[in-house]
């Protein structure tokens, strides 16, 4: 997934919001490197030249509490030069919560607080496995 992305590219989600060139690949690094296992798998899949679109899920265990997360993801794509330079993915945090964080997703993950704490530890994750990756 990586190499399909344009060096200027854009991601978002409802937790990775607002990545940039690198910052993208690294995320997919790191997702797929730390799922002890991970099941995708893509659907109504259309596009074009310059704007594509498709349905993809994914599940994989999450957290320390290795809860199952199944998630599913509304994908929008922009391309050029052959290469995906916009990408959002629309998912509902507050589901993904819910399977993630078990009792506090379901009570509070709906929360803006907690749904920004997610953001933020994405975040710090993100920053720390690309500081060790690029000691590497």
């Amino acid at each position: 997934m990586a190499n399909c992305y344009h060096a200027g590219a854009e991601f978002s989600d409802p937790v990775f919001q607002k990545l940039k060139g690198t910052e993208i690949k690294d995320m997919w690094s790191m997702l797929c490197l730390q799922a002890k296992t991970l099941e995708i798998e893509a659907f109504d899949i259309q596009a074009d030249d310059t704007r594509g679109q498709a349905t993809w899920t994914a599940r994989y265990p999450f957290g320390k509490s290795k809860r199952i997360v199944f998630n599913r993801i509304e994908a929008t794509f922009e391309f050029r030069d052959g290469k995906i330079i916009r990408h959002v993915d629309h998912f509902d945090l507050w589901k993904w919560s819910r399977m993630a964080l078990g009792p506090l997703g379901f009570l509070l993950g709906w929360h803006s607080i907690v749904q920004e704490n997610i953001r933020s530890q994405a975040m710090r994750n993100l920053t720390k496995f690309t500081s060790i990756t690029k000691d590497v």
